[in-house]
């Protein structure tokens, strides 16, 4: 009887952790280059009733699940037009721009590609929204060229936002394994250490567009409303495992 009441607590505290799941990425909706997460569950500790451990029988029984992981598709969503000729949109799955913090040289990824023109001490450079440094096909940040006299920088007719040195460009990396890239925050992806990034010979890029957020709304709440299911059925095992106890307590006197 405690083993009911504690697959049904189990059951109803995983619910929650993909609720979680579930809201940030309803959350992130709107933001430009997220890439929603799927919770991924594994069956806990299953026993075979009257015989030995190692039989296989229909008799089975289970301590429930737990959410082992979750995880991140890195496939291409729909394109935004921005007009702006810095911004930049992947059209390939698993590929990423590769960015550094200029305080810490932390390099991560990513596939949000609304860049700016950002000023450092010793020039401009291409940048992301919070400021980290693009980088190019060999891992160096990409200068963007002076402002000379007479040039304005929110003219669209001028090429100011070339490269100092013609021979950078904007590329971008890939993963012999993405699934095994980790999350950490602002759309930015990190791999492990035994996991190098390849560089893409042939990059598809289109400028003057973002891609839009991955999350599919009517799939995100129709596994909501899976999952309040779940979470109801979970704590009626609950409570139906405690209205038994109860009667075996009173007819025990």
């Amino acid at each position: 009887m405690y083993q009911s009441f504690y697959t049904g607590a189990l059951g109803a505290g995983t619910c929650m952790a993909k609720m979680g799941v579930l809201s940030n990425n309803l959350a992130n909706i709107n933001n430009h280059g997220f890439k929603p997460k799927t919770a991924a569950f594994t069956d806990l500790l299953q026993f075979n009733l009257n015989d030995s451990e190692d039989a296989t029988t229909e008799l089975q029984a289970g301590n429930g699940v737990r959410m082992q992981r979750t995880y991140t598709s890195f496939e291409t969503s729909a394109l935004t037009a921005t007009n702006s000729e810095l911004d930049y949109a992947i059209l390939d799955n698993n590929q990423f721009f590769m960015v550094q913090n200029p305080a810490t040289r932390e390099i991560t990824y990513t596939r949000t590609g609304r860049f700016h023109r950002a000023q450092m001490e010793d020039g401009f450079y291409l940048a992301t929204d919070s400021n980290k440094l693009v980088l190019d096909q060999n891992g160096q940040p990409i200068r963007l060229r002076e402002l000379e006299e007479g040039e304005d920088e929110e003219n669209p007719n001028q090429d100011i936002n070339l490269p100092e040195d013609e021979t950078q460009r904007v590329s971008l990396y890939t993963f012999t394994h993405p699934s095994r890239l980790l999350s950490v925050g602002d759309n930015e992806f990190a791999p492990p250490e035994d996991m190098a990034p390849i560089l893409v010979e042939n990059p598809r890029l289109t400028t003057g567009a973002v891609e839009s957020s991955g999350t599919d709304l009517a799939k995100e709440m129709v596994r909501i409303i899976e999952c309040q299911r779940a979470y109801a059925y979970a704590l009626r095992m609950v409570t139906t495992s405690d209205e038994i106890e109860s009667t075996i307590n009173s007819l025990r006197g």
